[in-house]
């Protein structure tokens, strides 16, 4: 099944970083990889997360992961929306089979009215 979970993430069209309870990143898709370019790329694998925020975002970081630890169904936090890229931008849990937290990631949601021509057009 890990190489269907990785197909999905890798499918994605906005930037997937997953990070471990050290707020190590652990994983980039390769959107997230070109997004980030300029401040490392892959190279930011193994790196804290926490140093690619400043010290506001940190302590929210720190505030939604212990939000996330308090009960095995907080699992989506709204952190900022992002008017330029009309997007909205979300912390999600990462649980076990036993529904223990194992890390998060975020996840950018775009507002903006897909443009593509849709499978009546194929």
């Amino acid at each position: 099944m890990d190489k269907y979970f990785k197909a999905i993430i890798e499918a994605e069209i906005v930037p997937v970083v997953v990070c471990d309870l050290n707020h190590t990143i652990i994983y980039m898709n390769k959107v997230a990889i070109e997004r980030y370019a300029k401040r490392g790329g892959e190279k930011l694998i193994g790196y804290c997360i926490k140093d690619c925020h400043n010290e506001h975002s940190n302590e929210m970081i720190e505030k939604v992961v212990e939000w996330f630890k308090k009960d095995v169904n907080n699992n989506r936090m709204f952190t900022f929306h992002k008017e330029k890229d009309n997007k909205d931008v979300y912390m999600i849990a990462l649980r076990d089979d036993n529904g223990k937290l194992i890390g998060y990631y975020e996840k950018h949601e775009y507002r903006t009215l897909e443009s593509v021509e849709n499978y009546r057009g194929i």
